[in-house]
């Protein structure tokens, strides 16, 4: 294997191309492609928070990452913690210098709230029962949030970011369930682990209910039209529907590690679906 790898593994590339992509979609929504200087930062800086954050949470996760995560590049020694910590800070730093290429509020979002956020929550807040989701969620929301500052149109993003933050709420209980066994041994208070796999399953029910219903009230508002419902439906509503049916029925951490996977996709369709309508409509 060549060195170089484990190093790029670390970072999560996939999440990154993600994370690029939602900056590009956002910009696009934004009617901003063409301004390409603010395109590119957001890109960047997005993409160096993430690999950032990426890095460190290895860092802090490795002893729950032995049993639930073993093939990650920290856990078969392929990197070295101190590298990956000195990774992180290095990304982190890059990010936080190209903000100042844009405006005062953008600049204040990534650094006055993602940097710390994401620094207190993978230091201190990701064990903490509901807690840590939620702030996951806000993290991811807030990149939504982020993005319409530096285009100087916050509003436009409300809604994306709002659906952005249930999706990966979700999400984040559904690995905290698939990952119970990992977390019970290495002593993490996850929600899972507090209150068991069936409390958990009513919780990610409940919101996932909520959020199924909540993502359909701009539509039936006129906000955005038939693509956007349409996409919608298949990307998002059909697979919260299949967690609700799923869990209410038997809740078990191989089904919770399937739809973690689900709920990812999820999250880029309903992206997606926003930006289909903007061209359509």
């Amino acid at each position: 294997m060549s060195p170089i790898w484990p190093h790029i593994k670390l970072l999560r590339p996939i999440n990154l191309f993600t994370s690029a992509f939602a900056m590009v979609v956002c910009a696009s929504i934004l009617n901003g492609l063409d301004d390409t200087n603010t395109l590119l930062m957001t890109v960047l800086i997005v993409v160096c928070y993430n690999a950032a954050a990426n890095a460190y949470n290895d860092v802090v996760d490795y002893k729950t990452d032995v049993i639930n995560r073993p093939k990650r590049p920290l856990v078969t020694g392929h990197v070295k913690i101190n590298t990956a910590l000195t990774i992180a800070v290095i990304l982190f730093v890059i990010g936080s210098g190209l903000t100042f290429g844009l405006n005062g509020t953008a600049q204040f979002i990534a650094v006055g709230l993602a940097l710390p956020t994401m620094i207190i929550y993978s230091r201190y807040l990701k064990s903490s029962p509901l807690i840590g989701n939620a702030v996951v969620a806000f993290i991811l929301g807030l990149s939504f949030i982020f993005s319409g500052a530096a285009f100087g149109q916050i509003d436009t993003m409300i809604i994306p970011a709002c659906l952005a933050f249930g999706l990966t709420f979700v999400r984040e209980l559904v690995k905290d369930m698939a990952d119970i066994e990992g977390d019970l041994q290495s002593g993490l208070n996850t929600f899972p682990v507090q209150a068991g796999l069936g409390k958990s399953a009513k919780v990610a029910v409940s919101a996932a209910f909520i959020i199924g219903v909540g993502a359909v009230i701009p539509f039936l508002k006129s906000y955005y039209g038939w693509p956007y419902l349409l996409i919608l439906v298949l990307g998002v509503e059909i697979p919260l529907a299949m967690i609700v049916l799923s869990f209410l029925k038997e809740p078990a951490v191989a089904q919770a590690k399937r739809f973690s996977e689900v709920l990812k996709f999820s999250t880029i369709a309903g992206l997606m679906a926003f930006f289909v309508d903007n061209y359509v409509s």
